[in-house]
């Protein structure tokens, strides 16, 4: 078990919300030490709070950014780690190949294509991808 204040283990018997109420005692600027190489600041106390979000259920298909690149989700959801087939993220089920994402910054514009069909597939995790890059996009240039 890790001794450290704030990091509860992944299987926990305590409950939720007194997870949340000792989550509540880091300050608001905290950045866990694993983000402390990552230079915009910002980025990294959003990095903590969506992990620390994670613990008390938040979807780890909804985030903002991306824990495993220490990125805006917008920077690197054209990555191949971010197919995930079971789901349908970023997976068109019919030709069964990886869709491309095209991220405009300047427009705040997230397109999604089949590379294969040239169709965007009308699914519920394409639809959430969308809405995850557009709020990264806002999020990142809210200071």
């Amino acid at each position: 078990m890790d001794p450290s204040p704030g990091f509860a283990p992944a299987t926990t018997a305590e409950p939720a919300s007194l997870r949340r109420d000792r989550l509540a005692l880091w300050p608001a600027d905290f950045v866990d030490p694993r983000y402390a190489g990552v230079t915009d600041r910002h980025l990294a106390r959003t990095l903590t709070a969506e992990d620390r979000s994670e613990e008390d259920g938040l979807d780890p298909l909804e985030r903002v950014t991306c824990r495993t690149h220490r990125r805006w989700l917008h920077d690197c959801v054209a990555s191949p780690l971010h197919v995930v087939i079971v789901t349908g993220t970023r997976w068109c089920r019919a030709c069964e190949c990886a869709l491309t994402v095209a991220v405009d910054q300047l427009a705040g514009d997230v397109s999604v294509r089949c590379p294969s069909c040239g169709e965007t597939p009308a699914t519920r995790a394409t639809r959430q991808l969308v809405r995850a890059c557009r709020a990264s996009l806002a999020a990142a240039h809210d200071r």
